[in-house]
């Protein structure tokens, strides 16, 4: 054969190894899976770059490498105390085992249903197992209000949570992953992202919620009116006291002056006739001032003392 042919021969077999799929690239962010006729063959090609494989046979499976996400559907389920409650949670994972993952589930959209299986089961399991304070709280070092009814009794009307919303996630992790390593698959993480009441329940939910901050709202004015009226009481006794106080001093002040002034009208009558008859006349009109008023008629007799001051005043 001769040269020319030879290398048409060459040129021929190129193109056909070229054209029937010999080569494939892998990049750094695949792994691929060779198979012929739907059966794994060889070990799993992982390194970046240009391979071979035989052409019209064997077929090329691109597995991701990277993190993949699973995000499952929001699910009603029941807590420890039977409250229905809709969970929605996602979750992280990677192919550890590329052959295995392969052979078992073949495809991403299978791997999707199998996480879904299993992720979900221990959801509903570890929701189940706790009450629903334990799924809604993640901060279980965080005081919780005491209301009236448990004050008391030192304890607290909605109950502390124990353990918390991280620790459940870590449990279901926990359940979750030795389910997936034998489907090459490997657990990375699990997270509650939303809880929601069923709806049948959260309008009597809201209405126990609106009692509560109620009786705790009328606790508050039940302790202000009391206090008010505390106030009030300390108020009027030290109003009493200070009224007792001034009395008692414009007692002793009038006493004072009165004595002060018999005193005074005392050594006044005593020294000379004509001052007490002075002191006479004063009193007599003193006397009449208090008695009569505007607009008064008096009767009086000749004999009266009176009379005679009326018609003899003293000159």
């Amino acid at each position: 054969m001769s040269l020319k042919k030879l290398f048409v021969v060459a040129i021929a077999i190129f193109l056909l190894m070229l054209f029937g799929g010999a080569f494939y690239t892998v990049s750094e962010t695949d792994c691929v899976i060779r198979t012929e006729f739907g059966r794994p063959v060889g070990d799993p090609v992982t390194e970046p770059g240009l391979h071979f494989k035989l052409p019209f046979i064997q077929k090329v499976n691109r597995l991701e490498k990277r993190l993949l996400e699973w995000d499952g559907p929001p699910v009603q389920m029941p807590t420890k105390e039977k409250t229905f409650i809709e969970v929605d949670t996602f979750a992280r994972w990677r192919i550890v085992d590329p052959s295995r993952y392969f052979v078992s589930l073949r495809d991403e959209r299978s791997a999707q249903s199998r996480l879904e299986d299993i992720i979900g089961s221990e959801v509903r399991t570890a929701v189940a197992s706790h009450e629903l304070i334990e799924i809604v709280r993640n901060d279980v070092k965080r005081v919780l209000p005491v209301d009236a009814a448990s004050q008391g009794s030192g304890q607290s009307a909605v109950p502390s949570a124990r353990r918390g919303r991280q620790l459940v996630e870590k449990d279901i992790l926990a359940a979750a992953a030795p389910k997936l390593l034998p489907l090459g698959i490997e657990l990375m993480d699990v997270r509650i992202k939303r809880v929601n009441y069923n709806a049948d329940v959260l309008t009597r939910i809201h209405q126990r919620m609106i009692s509560e901050r109620t009786q705790i709202a009328q606790r508050f004015r039940s302790e202000g009116e009391g206090e008010a009226a505390r106030i009030l009481g300390r108020k009027e006794l030290k109003l009493r006291e200070l009224e007792s106080k001034a009395y008692r001093t414009v007692q002793e002040t009038r006493g004072t002056a009165d004595a002060e002034a018999t005193k005074i009208y005392a050594e006044a009558f005593n020294q000379t006739t004509e001052s007490r008859a002075y002191y006479a006349y004063l009193k007599s009109l003193e006397t009449l001032r208090s008695v009569l008023g505007d607009g008064s008629r008096l009767v009086l007799s000749t004999d009266s003392e009176l009379f005679h001051l009326l018609k003899r005043p003293v000159r």
